[in-house]
């Protein structure tokens, strides 16, 4: 890493200029993985790059995905310390800029920048079947297997080891929990019409938004939050299995069980127990705080946003356990928050950016309207808020 802040969270949405689309076609979802994953995506030459007074100044022509706070991969400077990963502070017509530590004075050579992917890897592939798996050093090393050879919604089973992209070991869910795998929701129409969704990740981490119902109504963002990759463990002496695929129970775009907002239904799938024995164990997901089974933003623990006392809005992690009720939590999930408050849906909107206060201080989080109902139309009536700022661990 290049830059002068830390890059290891990357977030991506259907509304930056040049994202990949997604839509109820086969392999839309892999597409947008591989990209966001693996590839990067939307590359740009530039036309100039300049430093002045601790701000580099990336010129192009044309438009380009880049936001700020988004993560934008340079290549071919001169100035090595302007390669690499770098966090975009600010855009302008044809203009990225970034932070840096290096002198004031132009770049040379032939430069280029794009979306700097997650850092993921895919061991193997096949036609609209996808691997995925974290290259950090650190990580569990598990690997997810995507079949989105279908329309709305795609399959999802996570392994310990696979040999190709029909073959693996320790699957999570096992085929009696779960035959064919998981589901996740890409649209509510088998059709080209683009829908909105919102990706953010770490090395280690994925956690997809997708407002399925926006393929048939573009101005409903109400959507469905999951997930894959490593949790942070609990355990003092390390937990090896640490790793959970979050999953609906059937085919649909508006199957609101196993979402990373809602507490519902044991589907968080992970491949053993903390003791490193058995197989598959199947988790709940609940906030440190809050009333259990509500929908983020929905959740009146702390009664109504803006609160009477300070008008302040309060956030919890949220942890997994094997039972909703009197069991220890084995892991916390990374960088979404739970928001133990109602009457949230008027007040943010859909990528809304929130500044963090108190122990967040310093970090930017972006809105999500879940919803509890897409099937009624895919309102946005919850929020729960993701950080895009980093690092999660």
């Amino acid at each position: 890493m290049t830059s002068v802040v830390d890059t290891s969270v990357k977030h991506f949405h259907s509304a930056m200029a040049g994202a990949p689309v997604l839509n109820g076609v086969a392999g839309a979802l892999a597409a947008l993985l591989d990209a966001s994953l693996i590839n990067g995506f939307d590359v740009k030459a530039a036309t100039s790059l300049v430093v002045a007074s601790g701000v580099a100044t990336l010129s192009f022509s044309g438009t380009h995905s880049a936001t700020v706070d988004s993560v934008v991969l340079v290549t071919g400077s001169s100035i090595a310390a302007l390669n690499g990963e770098q966090k975009v502070t600010a855009i302008g017509a044809g203009v990225v800029r970034f932070a840096t530590a290096a002198a004031d004075g132009a770049a040379t050579g032939t430069i280029s920048f794009k979306m700097a992917p997650a850092g993921w890897t895919s061991p193997f592939t096949g036609t609209n079947l996808r691997t995925y798996k974290s290259t950090d050093p650190a990580s569990t090393g598990m690997i997810l297997r995507l079949d989105d050879t279908g329309t709305t919604t795609a399959r999802v089973v996570g392994y310990e080891t696979m040999s190709d992209i029909n073959t693996g070991t320790g699957p999570f869910p096992t085929a009696a929990q779960m035959s064919g795998g998981g589901h996740w929701n890409k649209s509510s129409a088998a059709s080209a019409t683009a829908v909105s969704w919102v990706l953010v990740a770490d090395g280690r981490k994925f956690i997809i938004f997708v407002a399925g119902y926006s393929a048939s109504n573009a101005a409903q963002l109400g959507g469905l939050t999951r997930g894959f990759g490593d949790d942070i463990a609990l355990r003092p002496g390390g937990d090896p299995y640490a790793c959970s695929l979050s999953y609906a129970v059937s085919t649909g775009y508006n199957v609101i069980e196993g979402c990373l907002d809602y507490v519902s239904a044991y589907q968080h799938a992970m491949p053993r127990s903390y003791t490193g024995l058995g197989a598959c164990i199947l988790h709940g997901l609940s906030p440190y705080t809050g009333s259990g089974n509500y929908l983020s933003g929905q959740d009146t623990f702390f009664g109504n946003f803006p609160s009477a006392v300070d008008g302040g809005l309060r956030l919890c992690r949220k942890f997994f356990c094997t039972t909703i009720n009197s069991t220890p939590p084995r892991s916390d999930l990374p960088g979404l928050y739970h928001v133990p408050v109602g009457q949230t849906s008027g007040s943010f909107a859909l990528r809304d950016i929130v500044p963090g206060t108190g122990a967040l201080a310093g970090r930017k989080l972006l809105a999500l309207r879940p919803t509890n109902s897409p099937s009624s139309g895919g309102n946005s009536d919850g929020l729960s808020l993701v950080d895009i700022t980093g690092p999660w661990r």
